[in-house]
């Protein structure tokens, strides 16, 4: 696969995304502007344009230097301290986010462009990964953020703009004695959805489970993830995936998971995970993401019967299967073909790409392919 130099640095803002960083188009575009005043082929002035363009606080900088060691391959370039060097601010100051691409930087990068490698791992399918390709890609996963769409809560809390706040107005005017008082606004408070991942361990997923487990991991330290292993039974290892360190996260989940690479039971599994934990509240109103070949042992009856109950439940069903990507795949195997009426969106999950769809789909961003 060949990579031109640009798609390796707009990869580079996508990975950022994946990671929490709001590095939306225009902040991209500024970015490819200032290496076209810098040298976009010299990993310092690309970590330095990078940092003074798509960051936009200081939430930022620590995922910054996270997926910039793991998509750079290597450690994170500080240079003098956080100093930036004069003639990068200097290059960097005056750039704003102005119309037109950045057709010099395109030209600059004519040699091997850096990170090509990790723009092409991020399309390779997880099951034909060599042993270094897979350990990059621990790296790069370990900068992913997984949150819920964000959804607008009845609770309210004081703010400049809003609706105007008629009890706290009163008591100001109380405080000052009757005298007239800039009217007290509020608004609603937004708070991301709970996202739920349903992950399956059975044998046929067994290429992919490593991966899409640090994809768990990863979303459960982002937050309000709840995970879930299906099989033959069904485990619950949020828990065992909070640990900081994903090699303890993912042991930990090897301790706890009694059916590695068995056979599949998803309806029974759904049905399960629904009577214990879903109509309690886990599942209401959250995002759903099944990620499964759908291959299923038991009944497709059953386990469309139990879809239907979830898609009644959950503000959105997600299910993602790896082997989508495969040339000529139509969703023949009964479990899938029972479940997709009750999906919302149907996509991908063989690739780092596109887990960085699945994403966007939680986030409420895309909408993802209808099945």
């Amino acid at each position: 696969m060949d990579v031109d130099p640009p798609a390796v640095l707009v990869g580079f803002a996508r990975a950022l995304r994946a990671a929490g960083v709001d590095a939306g188009p225009d902040r991209v575009q500024v970015f490819l502007r200032a290496l076209d005043a810098l040298r976009p082929g010299v990993r310092c002035d690309v970590y330095w344009a990078g940092r003074l363009t798509l960051c936009a606080g200081l939430d930022d900088l620590e995922r910054y230097e996270r997926v910039f060691a793991a998509y750079f391959e290597g450690a994170p370039v500080h240079g003098n301290g956080r100093v930036v060097p004069p003639r990068l601010r200097a290059a960097v100051r005056d750039l704003g986010p102005a119309p037109g691409t950045a057709t010099r930087a395109e030209n600059a990068l004519a040699t091997p462009a850096l990170a090509s490698r990790t723009e092409v791992l991020r399309h390779r399918d997880f099951a034909g990964l060599s042993a270094a390709e897979r350990q990059q890609l621990r790296r790069l996963l370990t900068a992913f953020t997984l949150r819920g769409e964000v959804r607008r809560t009845a609770r309210r809390h004081p703010a400049r703009r809003g609706n105007v706040d008629p009890r706290r107005t009163v008591r100001e005017m109380l405080r000052r004695g009757g005298e007239p008082a800039r009217p007290r606004r509020h608004a609603r408070t937004d708070r991301p959805r709970r996202v739920v991942l349903l992950v399956d361990v059975s044998g046929s997923m067994s290429p992919y489970a490593d991966a899409l487990l640090r994809f768990a991991h990863a979303a459960v330290r982002g937050g309000r993830t709840e995970v879930f292993t299906i099989g033959t039974r069904l485990t619950r290892v949020t828990r065992e995936l909070a640990h900081r360190d994903p090699e303890a996260a993912l042991a930990a989940v090897a301790e706890a998971v009694p059916d590695w690479r068995g056979g599949t039971r998803l309806g029974e599994l759904l049905r399960a995970f629904l009577d214990r934990w879903g109509q309690r509240g886990m599942a209401r109103g959250a995002v759903v993401v099944v990620l499964s070949d759908g291959w299923e042992r038991g009944d497709p009856a059953l386990l469309a019967g139990q879809m239907r109950r979830l898609h009644r439940l959950a503000h959105r069903v997600v299910w993602a299967n790896p082997r989508k990507a495969r040339p000529g795949y139509a969703p023949l195997a009964a479990g899938m073909a029972a479940a997709l009426p009750s999906v919302d969106a149907f996509v991908e999950g063989h690739s780092l790409a596109a887990l960085e769809r699945l994403a966007a789909v939680v986030r409420g961003e895309s909408r993802g392919a209808q099945p």
